[in-house]
């Protein structure tokens, strides 16, 4: 029997495959759309939804394998050095089938397949006659990953999501299930293990969840508010500001973080110092000893003692959040419910001005020393890239899912990642480099002003 929502599905379907403007076939757009669903809490560009589609043949039953450090997908060979602590593996495996019920094959390839996938001793130059090179890419970056990380005793989350037009889910598929589960914890015993079976009810709901846009955040005191540029300092309560930074899953809003130029540290003094003055408080509030944070939002307003903020970004304070939400996630907030009245200091800022904003990106993470190639974002060059293929319908992300947020055609859309492996391949000639090393090519300020040189006439 069609359900209404698998009829409100296909529609969706319909619709999506149209507005992509990619002429792919349905099946094609459904292994993505699905994808885009399961991963919207990582807040993935196209590209690297892309990058995790393996369904081409030769695909061991997986049409789609996302592998994440600390919410950042992996896309070459990995290196995690400077990661000492609090590390998350997050592996993703996706089967997306068209038909209209849950049958038992795709569970019997999720458990083929994940022999191969969590043997460690495995020589995969042997399985490239089974399958896939994509698939097998990213299956060498996991074992890679984990042999480097291995004694920082890493958390690993493997999910695995089945999704099709369904609704029913028998036992039989639910026990075979449990055999799925029983090999992979033979590999890795202490790892979180979950299986989700999405039919047309699960994946309605998934599409229709639009990230918040809107956010509150009530202030201890009375703000420092600005006469002639709308900004506020405040003073937040520890346990307001970690529910603000946190989702309904408990996870971090990683999306707020997205213009802060550096990425998590892990384990360092300074974040080893702002963790022991969370542990252990003196008589010093939590933000006479800490740095606070700088919020940049499009629109905030103030209501008593309560700021809304529209689309805020914390670009300044990544380090002291992350330590913020570690703190509260491993005493659980309830054991310190109202109890706890130390505060931190907040910068909220409304520029009016994109060159306003981004000036304000760039001072405030100046202060310490960063690599001149991670302020790429906010130079110039890609300015200038964005405005003038703008008329010519090519919406170039320099601010990551800007133009995906706003429903442009995916195969419009150009990310500066992109950007830098097509200069890289073509016209410095080097599409090994730009092929295996994608993220690399920006990490130095050398390689960056090979690919991104001003001196380019900007037709290139």
């Amino acid at each position: 029997m069609v359900t209404n929502d698998r009829i409100m599905l296909d529609e969706v379907l319909s619709q999506g495959q149209e507005s992509a403007g990619l002429g792919t076939s349905a099946s094609a757009f459904f292994e993505y759309f699905t994808a885009e669903q399961i991963l919207k809490q990582f807040d993935l560009s196209s590209d690297e939804i892309e990058y995790g589609l393996v369904g081409d043949g030769g695909d061991g039953g997986i049409d789609a394998i996302f592998l994440l450090v600390n919410g950042e997908m992996v896309q070459e060979e990995p290196d995690f050095t400077q990661l000492k602590r609090d590390i998350t593996i997050d592996l993703v495996i996706v089967q997306s089938k068209t038909h209209s019920g849950f049958q038992e094959t795709p569970i019997e390839r999720f458990t083929s397949v994940s022999n191969d996938l969590f043997d460690l001793s495995k020589d995969l130059s042997k399985l490239s006659s089974i399958y896939n090179e994509k698939l097998l890419e990213v299956i060498r970056y996991f074992h890679n990953l984990w042999r480097q990380l291995a004694n920082q005793f890493p958390t690993l989350n493997v999910s695995y999501y089945y999704a099709c037009k369904g609704n029913e889910v028998g036992d039989n598929l639910r026990h075979k299930v449990q055999f799925l589960e029983a090999k992979v914890r033979d590999y890795f015993q202490g790892c979180s293990f979950v299986f989700h079976f999405l039919g047309a009810s699960e994946l309605l709901d998934l599409a229709r969840q639009h990230p918040q846009e809107t956010y509150s955040l009530p202030l201890a005191e009375t703000p420092i508010s600005s006469e002639h540029q709308i900004g506020y300092v405040c003073l937040v309560r520890l346990e307001d500001f970690f529910k603000f930074i946190t989702d309904s899953n408990g996870s971090l809003r990683r999306q707020m973080f997205e213009s802060n130029v550096r990425d998590y540290q892990g384990r360092n003094q300074v974040n080893d110092d702002i963790q022991d003055s969370l542990k252990n408080a003196t008589a010093e509030d939590f933000w006479w000893l800490n740095n606070g944070v700088s919020i940049l939002a499009t629109k905030a307003s103030l209501a008593g003692k309560t700021l809304t903020m529209e689309d805020p970004l914390i670009v300044n304070g990544l380090q002291t959040s992350t330590e913020v939400y570690n703190y509260f996630r491993a005493i659980q907030p309830a054991e310190v419910a109202g109890k706890d009245e130390r505060k931190i200091l907040a910068k909220v800022l409304v520029p009016t001005e994109d060159e306003s904003r981004d000036g304000v990106i760039k001072a405030t993470n100046s202060q310490t020393p960063v690599q001149p190639a991670s302020l790429r974002a906010t130079d110039k060059i890609h300015r200038d890239i964005e405005e003038y293929l703008w008329p010519r319908q090519l919406f170039y992300d320099r601010r990551k899912n800007f133009y995906k947020n706003q429903g442009k055609p995916r195969d419009r859309i150009i990310g500066i990642p992109y950007m830098a492996q097509a200069v890289m391949a073509i016209l410095l000639r080097q599409p090994d480099t730009a092929r295996a090393r994608p993220s690399s090519l920006l990490k130095t300020e050398g390689n960056y002003s090979k690919v991104f040189d001003s001196s380019y006439h900007i037709n290139l």
